[in-house]
């Protein structure tokens, strides 16, 4: 029986862990508010990261430019803002239409969105 409530919590654990790592971000409404400041690009080779929104969290990716936006910021990994000048931006995105084309293109700010 414990060997049994051991694998469950540890199977718990697992499961949890991998759900953090999601892209699921939540807009907030004051940069104050952000995790990282975002600016969205006219262009696909001015962004720092090609963004692919999803339909749903569980197609969320992991830090590889597949995002869902959450309803609520609890439910988000990452916090952002979006600003209006690229030079108050952490990160410049740039949203692609299909995911297989989501990636970074500056991989030196993979770090602000773990």
């Amino acid at each position: 029986m414990k060997v049994m409530r051991k694998v469950i919590v540890l199977s718990l654990i697992i499961l949890s862990s991998t759900g953090l790592k999601a892209q699921k971000v939540f807009e907030v409404d004051a940069n104050w508010k952000a995790d990282v400041k975002v600016y969205l690009v006219d262009a696909n080779w001015k962004a720092d990261l090609l963004v692919f929104k999803v339909d749903a969290g569980w197609k969320a990716g992991d830090n590889d430019g597949k995002w869902f936006f959450t309803d609520a910021d609890g439910k988000a990994k990452k916090k952002v803002y979006f600003v209006d000048a690229d030079w108050k931006a952490d990160l410049k995105i740039y949203f692609v239409d299909a995911a297989w084309k989501a990636k970074w293109a500056d991989e030196s700010k993979i770090s602000l969105m773990e």
